[in-house]
């Protein structure tokens, strides 16, 4: 067993080997009634309980508007070597209010509102429309920040104090930026910090889709490298066509390892990082989902839309979601470079809706307990063992609205999917189903997930030497 010491785990090995089975999930879930606030829900999933797959906790945000979306820990694995730190606060920012809430995880099963960070303090230091979060292991929480203080395309990242949650300014230094802003992970092995780009806030807000993504000038196409120790964007790795809208970048879990992924949503291609011989780094195309023709929808064709990746506390096995497509695929990527695909699963999305050119691209709906999948998956989040993933099927309201309206009529789901860690493949778990539109104040859309012990999504681990 691992050492009583800071919070996470010593390696990928360790949380693989010793973490005991989830329990619990908390969920950013966005209001669909405007006078409504958003929450943070906590769904119980553990088999043995009565209220398994129930929400158990809502915690309602003090204002509305916000738009819950991503979160993460103040700290976790980064900080394993430091006994003092423990893994207690949640970090929500609200992209589109851009406040920040700090949420309290003490009690797990009923976390509670630590401090509220408004929006003037980001726009005291340039920047609006906090994130992605990860802790880092000197008490601090960085940010990837979206725009500057009108609404405009801008890549930042900022502090935040991990005991006064005040702003402490900017983490980048130097005059140049990144030209648009989104989700990021840091190295510090290889002395990096690698940032992705999408749209400024105004065209995400007003549900600008795929022909703001499709302008070069409004969509970004750019992997951001910053070097760690300087805190300064040393390169532009320029993704080209094959690489529009790039968001979710995933490391390896390996602290020494040289390479990652990305997601690039539009192409529905996924990218290999890699850091070469000059210690520069690049980016090249491993994966690429074929687009299925269609007819009677808003474009010719309807893409994949890959809009989450996972990779596995192992590194063997990474995950992508299909959002408009519906599907998702599990890759074999004990060669990073040449990705195998293992297997798929089908959970909705367009094409169980949609009127198709090939009726063989057509799959059958969803329906688990009554419950209709109204969109595809979108987040996903893997046990550490490696043997459940957690799906939910919301992107972001106003996208929701033009993409599957239906689904903010009804609400999402939580659906939970067995996976077999050894020789890859995936089944739907039909005794698991949280059904948001079944919420007490009207269906709400549920977005990310995470563990209170930790997950492959937020977890970053450091070499010990």
């Amino acid at each position: 067993m691992s050492p009583v010491c800071g919070p996470g785990w010593a390696t990928p090995a360790d949380a693989i080997k010793n973490a005991k089975r989830e329990k619990l999930l908390y969920i950013t879930c966005v209001q669909l009634d405007p006078t409504k606030p958003d929450y943070l829900a906590t769904v119980d999933i553990d088999p043995e309980s009565e209220t398994y797959s129930k929400v158990i906790h809502r915690l309602k945000m003090p204002n509305v508007g916000d738009e819950l979306h991503h979160m993460g820990w103040n700290s976790c694995s980064s900080c394993y070597n430091d006994p003092t730190k423990s893994r207690n606060k949640l970090i929500l920012p609200g992209i589109n209010s851009s406040r920040i809430y700090v949420v309290d995880t003490s009690n797990e099963k009923a976390p509670k509102l630590h401090k509220v960070i408004e929006k003037e303090e980001l726009q005291s230091v340039g920047v609006t429309s906090a994130h992605t979060a990860h802790c880092l292991p000197d008490n601090t929480v960085l940010l990837s920040t979206l725009g500057d203080t009108k609404g405009n395309n801008l890549g930042d990242l900022i502090l935040l104090d991990g005991d006064t949650w005040k702003v402490k300014g900017l983490w980048t230094v130097g005059g140049e930026k990144g030209e648009f802003g989104y989700d990021f992970w840091y190295q510090p092995y290889w002395d990096v910090l690698i940032a992705t780009e999408f749209i400024s806030p105004y065209n995400w807000f007003n549900g600008e889709t795929f022909e703001v993504i499709k302008d070069k000038a409004l969509s970004g196409r750019t992997l951001n490298v910053y070097s760690w120790k300087e805190k300064r964007l040393v390169q532009k790795i320029n993704l080209g066509d094959e690489g529009a809208a790039p968001l979710e970048i995933r490391f390896l879990h390996d602290p020494k390892s040289q390479q990652g992924f990305v997601g690039c949503a539009y192409t529905s291609t996924v990218l290999r990082i890699f850091r070469k011989d000059d210690k520069t780094w690049a980016a090249e195309k491993v994966i690429s989902i074929p687009h299925v023709k269609a007819k009677n929808w808003g474009l010719p064709i309807i893409p994949g839309l890959i809009t989450d990746i996972l990779i596995s506390m192992d590194d063997r096995w990474l995950y992508i979601s299909n959002f408009l497509q519906g599907e998702i695929h599990q890759y074999d990527i004990t060669d990073p470079a040449n990705p195998k695909l293992a297997s798929s699963i089908s959970l909705g999305g367009l094409l169980t809706q949609k009127e198709l050119v090939d009726p063989e691209d057509a799959k059958e709906p969803l329906i688990i307990q009554g419950v209709k999948m109204e969109a595809g998956p979108q987040m996903i989040q893997l046990s550490l063992d490696g043997r459940r993933l957690y799906v939910t099927n919301s992107l972001f309201s106003a996208w929701d609205r033009q993409l599957y309206p239906h689904l903010c009529r009804n609400g999402s789901v939580l659906l939970q999917v067995d996976v077999d860690p050894v020789n890859g493949g995936m089944k739907l778990n039909e005794n698991f189903v949280t059904n948001f539109g079944a919420e007490p104040d009207g269906p709400v859309l549920a977005h990310e997930c995470r563990y209170p012990g930790g997950d492959c999504t937020s977890d970053i681990f450091l070499a010990k030497d």
